[in-house]
């Protein structure tokens, strides 16, 4: 049972480093689109890169809470075949979406470029998981399990939604169609965050051992904070469509409200931790208290776009990119990682894998930084050069913005590389044949302070 979760594991893995490859390389020919449009054209990377990175968080975010699950839990073995068949049947339709990409055969809408069909062994799949996971929820349940049965149960609604585009009503009318997608995607990254949330909790639990977190009225606030920010968080995602003002600025308030409370938990997790605790996770640790930076940075760049009049230039520009970007990448990546970090009890393997990670990992922030203020830049450049200087012509308006296009693709390429050298070391690293917690002798204060 726990040789294919390890599998599937390591199968996200793969599908972040293929997220990378694929990024890289469309921002390449996106630059240079007469030597890469005769071999891999854009219009082909784009959604081989949108599809790695949307399987990976969300194959990852599953599969971390179904190992964990079945780690903590031996009553749900009797459920087992069901979790087998979720592996197998996601695996190898996420095989077949890539297959079907090299093939030129696309379809579907944003984000789910594929043809529709596949759509169908995707949401068996998920029916499995929820029921090969699914365990009576009380008072005693920690406030993570919460989280995560919410986050299962609410990605399959908006999975259904999405795809109600295929239904011939919702086709009839442009507007109707767009506004269906377009909230149901704001509301999936709700359903995916928490899991991912609660992974984050589940860790600072494990790491912190304060048993008081997992009931606090602070905790269980924030969990139906997020589970109210899933359900109505998405107005801001439909702002140019017809619609009502107070919507979309209670929308973007309940957002940043959530990740306010988010930020607050991990703030207050790092204040009551000591030294040794972070000794024993040093790794997962790391992981976490850098997601928390970028909650703080995105929060200040949502809070921006939500001002009308900052909004009329970033909306639909790179500006959008950058805040999908910074918390693709600074709070879900990063807090997988930590997650399939302590999965591995990464901080028992050998020394210079520990060492690679936490330096590579600071690099990271670093090129993620440039990254981040390369695409804010662009564009701002964009969108005021297309509202205020309208007859520009589209080459002229590029020229502008193709310099702060070129840094972002620098800093793209360390972020490749310091994202995949950890990719690559946690696919190196054997999973403990035990559940044992790491021992603070293992590390040394050097290790702390690289």
């Amino acid at each position: 049972m726990f040789a294919l979760q390890r599998f599937t594991i390591r199968f996200s893995l793969v599908l972040l480093l293929v997220t990378l490859i694929a990024g890289l390389l469309a921002a390449c020919a996106y630059l240079f689109p007469n030597l890469f449009n005769h071999f891999l054209p854009f219009q082909l990377l784009r959604p081989v890169h949108t599809s790695a990175a949307l399987f990976w968080i969300i194959g990852a975010a599953a599969c971390c809470v179904s190992y964990l699950q079945y780690e903590s839990n031996p009553s749900l073995n009797e459920k087992k075949g069901w979790n087998k068949a979720f592996m197998y049947l996601w695996v190898f339709t996420i095989i077949a979406v890539f297959i079907h990409y090299g093939l030129n055969q696309f379809g579907g809408r944003e984000y789910w470029e594929f043809p529709p069909y596949l759509n169908l062994p995707l949401l068996a799949a998920w029916i499995f998981l929820i029921y090969s996971l699914f365990t009576p929820l009380n008072k005693s349940t920690p406030a993570y399990e919460w989280m995560w049965m919410t986050g299962l149960l609410f990605f399959l609604f908006t999975f259904l939604e999405q795809n109600a585009w295929q239904i011939p009503w919702f086709r009839e009318s442009f507007r109707r169609e767009i506004t269906v997608q377009w909230k149901a995607n704001g509301s999936m990254v709700g359903a995916w965050n928490q899991m991912i949330y609660g992974l984050s909790f589940f860790m600072m639990y494990k790491i912190s051992g304060d048993r008081k977190m997992l009931h606090s009225r602070q905790t269980y606030f924030f969990y139906f904070l997020g589970l109210f920010n899933l359900m109505f968080n998405w107005g801001h995602h439909i702002y140019n469509l017809p619609n009502t003002n107070w919507m979309r600025h209670v929308a973007y308030a309940v957002s940043m409200t959530e990740w306010l409370f988010l930020l607050k938990i991990i703030r207050d997790f790092r204040k009551t931790l000591d030294t040794a605790k972070k000794l024993r996770h040093l790794v997962s640790y790391r992981f976490l208290t850098a997601a928390e930076f970028w909650v703080a940075a995105n929060l200040i760049l949502a809070l921006l776009m939500s001002i009308p009049a900052f909004n009329r230039y970033s909306h639909g520009t790179h500006i959008t990119v950058a805040h999908a970007m910074g918390t693709t990448i600074g709070i879900n990546t990063f807090i997988l990682l930590g997650a399939i970090s302590y999965i591995l009890r990464a901080d028992l393997q050998q020394l210079k894998y520990k060492r690679i990670i936490n330096i590579t990992h600071k690099a990271n922030q670093y090129f993620l930084g440039i990254f981040w203020v390369a695409l804010i830049i662009a564009g701002w450049v964009k969108g005021y050069l297309t509202i205020e200087q309208p007859k520009m012509h589209y080459t002229q308006l590029m020229e502008s913005v193709t310099p702060y296009i070129e840094l972002f693709t620098f800093a793209g390429v360390g972020l490749m590389i310091g994202l995949g050298v950890i990719a690559i070391i946690l696919l190196l690293m054997p999973f403990p044949q035990k559940t044992i917690e790491p021992t603070h002798e293992l590390i040394t204060a050097e290790d702390l302070q690289n």
